[in-house]
């Protein structure tokens, strides 16, 4: 029996492999990503959950094995799949001297936002989170947290399927990271298949459906958060990595 589209694997990945030079990052990794799913990728820094993310999306090229991303394979099909992807990592890569409408608008432009609904799409998505008030003022004016609220409005332009959030709560202090939680959420929930590194992991258990842990270029272990407790993540991640648990 063929399966549709909708009901096949997102993101497939086969024997992935990772290095530079003689140091390899990842090694032999299989992934399935379904479609909706928000997995969260813990594990220590060198891990290798950086550079899936940037494999996921093309802009770096594998050593070996397979990465299908809604079937088309990266990165040889980078140019067909990059407005079917979204991505944020810690650094905002915005422009600080221009407007975050201003910001949006360029960003739009980019991925060939139909200029019928360029402007309505990005006064929602301003709203969205919680920019409009501000939506004239200079990038370089915003705190830490507004930039990074802004870098996930601009991800959303293309309306992707696949978003990939590379360590987003970095800077970011308590109150930030609360808004960004609910941000996480509100697009979690509207569909959009969502993969996020950190090293926070009560936020992994409370925000992702399934949490993967990553031990020297390997899945130490892949668990849905349902059968996990904010505690027992703990344990499992020292137990997986042999190591401390993050703080």
């Amino acid at each position: 029996m063929t399966t549709s589209p909708e009901e096949r694997p997102i993101v497939t990945i086969e024997g992935l492999t990772k290095a530079y030079g003689y140091l390899p990052v990842l090694r032999s990794l299989d992934l399935e990503v379904q479609r909706g799913e928000c997995v969260a990728l813990l594990g220590a820094n060198g891990s290798g959950k950086s550079t899936l993310l940037r494999l996921i999306s093309g802009l770096i090229k594998p050593s070996g094995g397979r990465i299908l991303v809604g079937g088309w394979e990266m990165p040889q099909q980078a140019a067909a799949v990059r407005g079917h992807i979204g991505m944020v990592s810690h650094k905002a890569l915005l422009y600080s001297n221009l407007t975050a409408r201003e910001n949006l608008a360029f960003f739009a432009r980019l991925y060939n936002v139909p200029a019928s609904e360029r402007d309505n799409h990005i006064e929602a998505l301003l709203a969205r989170v919680g920019l409009s008030k501000r939506a004239d003022s200079l990038v370089r004016t915003f705190s830490r947290g507004m930039q990074q609220r802004l870098s996930i409005a601009r991800a959303l332009l293309p309306k992707p399927d696949v978003l990939l959030f590379d360590e987003p709560y970095t800077g970011l202090d308590q109150d930030a990271s609360l808004v960004l939680d609910e941000i996480l959420r509100q697009t979690h929930a509207e569909g959009h298949t969502m993969l996020m590194a950190t090293h926070l992991l009560e936020r992994a258990a409370r925000i992702a459906s399934r949490v993967i842990i990553l031990n020297r270029g390997q899945i130490a272990l892949d668990v849905p958060t349902s059968q996990l407790g904010e505690e027992d993540i703990a344990l499992r991640y020292a137990a997986a990595t042999g190591g401390a648990v993050p703080s």
